[in-house]
């Protein structure tokens, strides 16, 4: 086995791994995750807790007090998949820093704010995220970002790549484009925005969405916590069984934590923003942005 220190998703942590491992692809997927993915080799000397141990065998996931233990074939320990799996197994450490992934968008706004965007998949996020930054905001993330919370909301560098439908084939795979301009480090949250956009709607609109009713509690409770307690992320890699088990990541402290930072996000800037088309909603956002 070789130690190593792994930094990802803005958290670094002590990562064990098989010394035949091949980690070409896995650091390929740096570009694909919040705060990257890279491993610095450490000193044959004790490293403290390990965090994350990887070895292989049939695909299995156990958590003791400090040690996430996953358990890969060969072939997926060799894929990029080591890279989803591990920035999983530090979803506990994260939150421990207090930090969190949710699926959501950020940009930074002009006056340096950001502002999140949340919504279903398909809501229209990315592509308003899109005409935003054509608007002079930059990007902070697309469809995943990392939380955190040091005594007021801060949102980090999210996921640097988008994938954007190509026009007029809506089935066809998605490519991934680089985001540009991109934040280089997190801001303080200045508003969060549920986002709506469908070319059904007839005019666009941006209303206020507090007091938050109980829908939009849960909501956020769900968001806040798949990637830790909601998540099957697979063992068995992409080409493989497309499901797997929730794994055991979860604590009843971590969960208060949550609790506190949804309470916390209600006393924020919550708006719904519906629109028959992403330019409408940019320039609805804009404006709002720009008279406060």
């Amino acid at each position: 086995m070789t130690t190593h220190r792994l930094t990802t998703g803005h958290v670094s942590t002590v990562l064990t791994l098989p010394a035949e491992l091949e980690l070409t692809a896995a650091r390929a997927a740096s570009r694909a995750l919040p705060g990257g993915w890279s491993l610095e080799p450490m000193s044959t000397g004790d490293p403290g807790v390990r965090a994350v141990e990887i070895s292989i065998g049939a695909p299995r996931v156990t958590v003791d007090r400090q040690t996430v233990r996953v358990r890969l074939p060969q072939p997926v320990a060799d894929s990029d998949t080591l890279a989803y799996i591990t920035y999983t197994a530090l979803e506990r450490a994260r939150q421990q820093q207090h930090k969190v992934t949710l699926h959501a968008t950020a940009l930074h706004a002009p006056d340096g704010r950001a502002v999140l965007l949340l919504g279903a998949k398909g809501a229209g996020k990315t592509a308003t995220a899109l005409a935003l930054a054509a608007r002079g905001w930059v990007h902070a993330g697309d469809d995943l970002v990392v939380l955190g919370d040091d005594g007021g909301i801060s949102v980090w560098p999210g996921k640097p790549t988008a994938a954007v439908r190509i026009p007029g084939r809506p089935l066809a795979p998605k490519p991934q484009h680089a985001l540009d301009p991109f934040a280089p480090g997190p801001a303080p949250l200045g508003r969060i925005v549920r986002v709506a956009v469908h070319p059904a709607l007839a005019a666009g609109a941006l209303t206020p969405a507090s007091p938050l009713s109980v829908n939009e509690q849960l909501r956020l409770h769900e968001n806040l916590a798949r990637y830790i307690s909601g998540l099957p992320t697979p063992l068995t890699g992409v080409t493989g069984v497309p499901y797997g088990p929730v794994w055991p990541l979860d604590t009843p402290a971590l969960a208060r934590w949550r609790s506190h930072l949804i309470t916390t996000l209600a006393d924020c800037r919550f708006d719904y923003l519906h629109a028959p088309d992403p330019e409408t909603a940019a320039d609805l956002l804009t404006k709002e942005t720009e008279t406060g």
